[in-house]
């Protein structure tokens, strides 16, 4: 199939060689030029500008930072919606507000063409391994359609219902993400204060019945000299999703207190001026409150 992708950072540079390997011809964008040369040299069709993106695509995704972002690429002359064909099929994997997703969603409406809302669950790691999840909003059967495509990118593909509604479970999924992730750093850190060896600690909690995927691959990075140079999600990106979940809460009236409490752990790291590193980093933090070293 001729597919079309717009923003190769971190995750898009990973998604579009799936694409390919799957047989599929991919032709991309994105802001910055220098960052599609390796895609290029693969295979990748270089395209000018978004709009000219979609005029080559049956179906386009794209992965950028924030709603703002999404609207730039997605809306206006030289967006996609500029040129995808009648009945071609956008798909937006950011991770952004739902509303404002539907809101976009509305204009490609207008124009004859089909949104959805597909951010993907998962780090670079899980993609690189085939095992990033997919969640979808929209119309069904643009989904049915898509869904061959989106198998290729990970395994695990789910309409979650109408436009927006696949933002809004990827917020909530990233909020229990967040959450567990510094609670680790917060167990860990009390094993550490009661006379527990770190390593020893993080060997239990990933052999207990609290162990999870995602503590599995992150988990080790506490471990001294093992904090990677090129975070998976650093503190800032991470606190983007966690203001996006706070917010969420605010406009339905559902109470978040321990996503509330675990933002204030991210403001701490930002604070110390640690917020460069993979948000794991926040197990720091509690050593210091605690007076450990």
């Amino acid at each position: 199939m001729q597919l079309g992708f717009v923003g190769l950072g971190a995750m898009g540079q990973l998604i579009v060689p799936r694409l390919m390997a799957a047989g599929h011809t991919v032709t991309g964008w994105n802001r910055s030029r220098d960052k599609a040369i390796p895609l290029v040299e693969s295979g990748m069709r270089w395209a000018e500008t978004p709009r000219e993106v979609a005029e080559q695509a049956e179906i386009v995704f794209s992965i950028v930072t924030d709603s703002t972002a999404t609207r730039s690429v997605a809306l206006g002359k030289d967006g996609i919606i500029a040129g995808l064909r009648k009945g071609g099929v956008y798909i937006d994997m950011s991770t952004i507000e739902p509303d404002a997703s539907r809101a976009i969603a509305a204009e490609f409406a207008k124009a004859g063409s089909i949104m959805l809302d597909g951010p993907i669950s998962g780090s670079p790691v899980t993609v690189v391994q085939g095992n990033a999840s997919i969640m979808i909003g929209g119309d069904e059967a643009a989904f049915e359609r898509a869904k061959p495509v989106l198998l290729a990118i990970g395994p695990k593909v789910t309409r979650i219902g109408g436009n927006g509604l696949a933002c809004q479970m990827k917020i909530a999924v990233n909020l229990l993400l967040m959450v567990e992730v510094i609670a680790f750093g917060e167990a860990v850190a009390l094993a550490e204060k009661g006379g527990v060896k770190r390593e020893v600690a993080l060997d239990a909690v990933l052999k207990s019945v609290a162990a999870s995927p995602v503590l599995g691959y992150r988990g080790p990075f506490i471990l001294d000299g093992k904090m990677p140079a090129v975070p998976l999600a650093d503190v800032t990106l991470q606190q983007k999703d966690m203001l996006l979940a706070l917010n969420l809460g605010r406009t339905l009236g559902s109470p978040v207190p321990l996503a509330a409490a675990a933002n204030e752990m991210m403001n701490a790291c930002r604070g110390l001026g640690i917020d460069g590193n993979d948000f794991v980093v926040v197990h720091q933090v509690y050593r210091l409150l605690g007076g450990q070293s």
